[in-house]
């Protein structure tokens, strides 16, 4: 049967809607409970134990991707097969570990098993659940509570808004945790070591600067055209401009700063450059992420970004246009 598109689109909308009030209910509804689980997980990261997930169907497909979103950000997390769990592999379970046990309705028979034999281990449970007065909810130690009027699915079978509020508020309790652990970029980094993820947070200023014959540096008392050669030479759009006697950076000179002053005079490719550099530029560690230079970049809108070592003397230039070629940008 041919899809008509006006009713296509209309039925596309409907379920965004319905899926985004779920969000937008569950966002509200947050309270007390939430802020006890948060707690509860801080407590497990504080004692070195892991967390535990665990759901059956759409929801085990939701666990999985909340307990690697953990993982990611260094909090030891594992997925538990709720019937593996009953043939051997409550093995990995420990005193002190947290379980979070996902089921929408509360009453999933697997999940409603695996409470008294994680309470055996001295195990405690989070249910995480959209009935607060279901059996898990009721025999959970905490609870993390969404909100779901209807599911998207026109035969209100398929399970579509509570999945998507119940990613979302996996994803809320793992991003409250990491802000809370002050969990670095290099932190982040060492957890995301493959793809280009990985290439993006692990590369540093100096894996990408220009340097050498691409680098012009000149002491800040040259004339204009002595910087516009040493630039042209280089090939590059700005220059590094250091003190004559520390060697450290007092300016940079950029083609736009050429241009600016060519406004000031025929004369003024004699002048010293120091009378049209910009003073104390933005600069970045040579040994900062390049993620780090990235948001300069995207704060002060610039087009070149002066690298620096430990003792404030340029070692190379971060060029806006090379980005693109490492797939940062």
């Amino acid at each position: 049967m041919a899809l008509n598109s006006k009713i296509t689109l209309a039925r596309a909308k409907e379920c965004i809607r319905i899926e985004t009030e779920a969000l937008r209910l569950t966002a509200s509804s947050l309270g007390a409970d939430f802020v006890k689980t948060a707690q509860a997980v801080e407590n497990v990261i504080t004692r070195r134990k892991k967390l535990i997930f665990s759901g059956v169907g759409k929801s085990a497909d939701i666990a999985r991707k909340i307990c690697s979103t953990f993982n990611s950000t260094g909090v030891p997390s594992c997925f538990l097969d709720a019937t593996q769990a009953l043939h051997g592999d409550l093995g990995l379970c420990e005193s002190g570990d947290l379980a979070i046990l996902l089921s929408n309705s509360g009453q999933s028979e697997e999940i409603l098993k695996l409470v008294p034999l994680l309470k055996r281990f001295r195990v405690d449970i989070v249910a995480f659940t959209s009935n607060p007065k279901s059996d898990l909810a009721l025999n959970a130690n905490y609870k993390l509570l969404y909100r779901v009027k209807k599911e998207a699915c026109p035969l209100e079978l398929a399970p579509t808004a509570s999945t998507t509020a119940a990613l979302a508020l996996g994803d809320a309790l793992a991003m409250v945790i990491l802000e809370s652990r002050d969990l670095s970029r290099d932190d982040f980094a060492k957890y995301h070591p493959a793809g280009n993820l990985g290439k993006i947070l692990l590369l540093k200023v100096k894996d990408i600067m220009r340097t050498g014959k691409r680098l012009p540096i000149k002491r800040d008392t040259i004339s204009v055209q002595e910087a516009i050669i040493a630039m042209t030479q280089a090939k590059s759009g700005c220059i590094a401009l250091v003190s004559a006697k520390s060697k450290k950076l007092s300016g940079i000179f950029t083609d736009g700063d050429f241009r600016r002053g060519a406004l000031s005079g025929s004369d003024f490719m004699k002048k010293h450059v120091s009378n049209f550099m910009t003073q104390n530029p933005k600069c970045v560690s040579e040994n900062a992420l390049v993620v780090d230079a990235l948001r300069i970049f995207e704060i002060h809108r610039i087009d070149d970004l002066i690298a620096i070592d430990s003792l404030g003397r340029p070692t190379g230039i971060v060029d806006g246009q090379d980005l693109p070629k490492f797939k940062i940008v």
